[in-house]
């Protein structure tokens, strides 16, 4: 599916850059690739860019203080970091910074693909109206996040409902907003956890499964998982059953 997102790319491997660049526009965005801060903060400035990816540590200008320039021009522009360290302290700065994710290299690239398109998908959200839905029809049941309640509609119910917690109806609201699609797992954990650690990880995998269980009722909803990147809510039609 054709797209037409502007990507700034500011790295500092010329050669690594030039491999993402055309590994990215084989996917059909346009990218613009800076080979130093100074230069990538010149690149932005020239053009209109949907979303930003920069190497931390970087010559003239590192990363962190390029994001921090573009954040005071723009508060909104989605960001991922790039780096070869996995120092904690470096992955909360950029987060404090910002930041919409961070990858430590090597990476796999159809795993940055995959991020790539959950930001752009959320950013874009942003100023669509259906952000503000609280009401959603997941199969045969129906979900009201703010009274955080759970109805069962399917044949001879009664209306069957659940009363969900507040972290499992924010859960399971980012999952109806992700509705077949992929919800990243990083996304999840520090929207409603604050972090994205081994801990948030696993109290998260536990509410995944509260809410497989309370879906159960209807066969064609399933949550699943997807290795490395996620879970996706997927609800069968009935067309397709």
């Amino acid at each position: 599916m054709t797209n037409n997102n502007r990507i700034l790319l500011v790295e500092d491997d010329q050669n690594f850059g030039d491999v993402l660049r055309s590994y990215l526009e084989m996917h059909e965005y346009h990218v613009t690739l800076a080979t130093d801060g100074a230069e990538g903060l010149e690149s932005y400035n020239r053009g209109e860019f949907d979303l930003c990816i920069f190497d931390v540590m970087m010559p003239k200008k590192d990363g962190f203080t390029l994001a921090k320039e573009i954040r005071e021009k723009d508060k909104d522009m989605p960001i991922i970091f790039l780096t070869a360290k996995a120092m904690k302290d470096d992955v909360l700065q950029g987060f404090q910074i910002g930041a919409d994710d961070y990858i430590t290299k090597p990476f796999n690239s159809e795993e940055l693909l995959y991020r790539i398109q959950a930001i752009l998908k959320r950013s874009q959200q942003k100023e669509d109206p259906k952000e503000e839905v609280k009401e959603f029809d997941i199969g045969k049941y129906h979900f009201n996040f703010p009274l955080r309640i759970l109805t069962y509609n399917g044949e001879n119910s009664e209306n069957e409902k659940e009363k969900l917690s507040p972290k499992e109806a924010q859960l399971l609201r980012m999952f109806c907003m992700y509705m077949n699609d992929i919800l990243p797992r990083s996304e999840a954990l520090t929207k409603i956890w604050g972090e994205d650690n081994y801990f948030t990880a696993r109290s998260m995998d536990v509410f995944v499964t509260k809410l497989r269980k309370y879906l159960k009722k209807d066969t064609n909803i399933e949550i699943v998982n997807i290795h490395g990147n996620g879970f996706q809510l997927l609800v069968k039609s009935s067309e397709e059953v």
